[in-house]
């Protein structure tokens, strides 16, 4: 009976014991915090842009076919198929909207 009385107390007292270490990391972090310079408060400022001529980078992509199999054939996984070439295609002109 006496151990757990006593063992009890143990466990409030350290538990008393951490929340109050806590309280105090907290307030000492906000003091540093305060003491501290901060920054300027400016707006965020966008980056320089430099205007960009699209027909220079609009590519067509010339599609990669995939082979016509039997009804009966399993389907192809992309594994069997292989890499893609990568080919640009011819150019349309003109915007596709």
């Amino acid at each position: 009976m006496n151990t757990t009385i006593v063992g009890s107390v143990a466990v409030v007292l350290c538990g008393l014991l951490l929340t109050a270490a806590l309280v105090w990391a907290v307030r000492f972090g906000t003091r540093v915090r305060r003491r501290e310079q901060s920054p300027g408060r400016l707006p965020p400022q966008e980056p320089v842009r430099q205007p960009v001529d699209e027909s220079e980078h609009r590519q067509t992509r010339e599609p990669n076919e995939v082979p016509r199999l039997p009804d009966d054939a399993p389907r192809p996984t992309p594994h069997d198929l292989g890499n893609a070439p990568d080919r640009p295609g011819r150019h349309r002109g003109g915007s596709r909207w």
